[in-house]
């Protein structure tokens, strides 16, 4: 029975009282002990599994809203810091914005991982920190770089999308604090957010194939910047699917840092190359393409068939 069309308005009192059992009985209901009082009828199982997913889209909405919250705090802490020092170096504030921008951005790296800490999500199961096997990271870092290079591709086919952020990269680049930031530690934070938290969520409670493209949207939108979107919603997809795969963040981390390291040394010693067709040129860009093509189908046949360590 189709429980959502055939309650319509009376389905909404059901999710009223689903509301108050969750409210009185509080953290029963997550321990199991009240799920009889939320199930006793066909249309309190829909309204209850209605409910959880309500509430797991919430928590992954809210995980990134804290990280937004996390870099603002983060920004305001180091301004006044950043001030100070460019007065008392050039007389004036004006550089204070360049100054202060790779220490906030530690800042609300460090804030986001201690509030995931926290609250649990980082919890050391046995596999999170696990790099699975040395074979699997092999298999990792080669479909890794053919994903670098077929984003690459489909990027190059969407040059009209506008670079909002590019200065600011430029800015981040101009020092090595920065450079870690985008290369090492950004990498890092990012899997442990998205990854070890937000797919692992919604793992919980939709199907993988949906939890995946779930995650790697969430993760492609929080780039905010139209020229990292795709690019980033389409890494997001491989990223969720080995933590899916392997319930670590080992795999994850090294080809998010081998991504972003590329990016940052291409930058810096080809600053006018903006994709790796105008680097390689023709015929080698093709044969390239269609090395990463093959790279790609047969690592993910050999990963997805893997069999890891128990």
């Amino acid at each position: 029975m189709d429980y959502k069309r055939a309650y319509g308005y009376e389905k909404s009192i059901y999710e009223y009282y689903v509301i108050g059992v969750v409210a009185f009985h509080g953290d029963d209901v997550v321990n199991g002990s009240c799920y009889g009082r939320l199930t006793g009828s066909q249309e309190n199982v829909y309204l209850y599994t209605l409910f959880e997913k309500k509430g797991t889209m919430k928590t992954a909405i809210k995980l990134v809203l804290v990280y937004f919250v996390m870099q603002i705090l983060a920004a305001l802490l180091a301004m006044p810091f950043a001030m100070l020092y460019s007065y008392a170096v050039s007389g004036t504030i004006d550089g204070a914005n360049t100054i202060a921008l790779a220490p906030s951005m530690l800042l609300g790296f460090v804030g986001m991982g201690g509030y995931l800490w926290k609250k649990g999500y980082l919890k050391d199961d046995g596999k999170i920190w696990s790099p699975v096997s040395v074979p699997y990271l092999g298999w990792s870092i080669i479909i890794g770089f053919a994903t670098i290079f077929l984003i690459d591709f489909v990027m190059s086919k969407l040059s009209f999308l506008p670079d909002w952020l590019g200065n600011t990269f430029d800015l981040l680049q101009s020092g090595w604090l920065g450079i870690l930031c985008i290369s090492v530690l950004g990498p890092i934070l990012e899997e442990m957010l998205f990854r070890g938290a937000i797919t692992k969520v919604l793992l919980r409670k939709y199907n993988p194939v949906k939890a995946i493209i779930l995650s790697a949207l969430i993760f492609g939108i929080f780039h905010i910047n139209p020229a990292q979107v795709v690019g980033a919603t389409l890494s997001g997809i491989l990223f969720a699917w080995l933590y899916y795969k392997t319930g670590s963040l080992v795999p994850g981390i090294l080809i998010h840092i081998l991504n972003n390291g590329l990016s940052v040394f291409l930058s810096l010693h080809y600053p006018d190359v903006e994709y790796t067709s105008d680097l390689l040129g023709e015929p080698a860009y093709w044969i390239c393409l269609a090395g990463a093509v093959v790279l790609f189908a047969v690592s993910y046949r050999v990963m997805n068939s893997y069999r890891l360590p128990d």
